[in-house]
């Protein structure tokens, strides 16, 4: 039924003026703004939809992953830019956020409404 449309995903923030700058300045994403709605373009031809709530509520899972080859030189920058990374109990975390521990090296952080991003070194 949906094989061949073009499907995207989207998720909520709470002020669309502080997520532009956050996924544009912060980020690097190219990031246009139409109707009050944002939209996030993924090298690869991906699109995010980004849209207002005014009851957002933080997603509690990670919603948007970012490969990066060299995960602590990403860690770095984003650290640089005034980003701060997570720290979850029980995940062995070294002293960038970094969990080395379990599958591929993995760092999380949050966008300006709360919601969990990552990035991680696939090879």
């Amino acid at each position: 039924m949906f094989g061949s449309t073009k499907a995207f995903s989207g998720f909520s923030v709470d002020d669309i003026p502080a997520a532009k700058a956050f996924y544009a300045d912060t980020l690097g994403l190219k990031v246009t703004e139409d109707h009050g709605m944002l939209t996030l373009h993924i090298e690869g031809g991906g699109e995010i939809l980004v849209y207002p709530k005014e009851s957002h509520t933080p997603a509690t899972f990670t919603i948007l992953n970012f490969p990066v080859e060299d995960i602590d030189k990403a860690v770095d920058e984003l650290v640089a830019r005034g980003v701060s990374m997570l720290r979850y109990d029980g995940f062995p975390q070294d002293e960038k956020g970094i969990m080395r521990a379990e599958g591929p090296p993995i760092g999380w952080f949050t966008d300006p409404a709360g919601n969990v991003l990552s990035v991680l070194q696939l090879s």
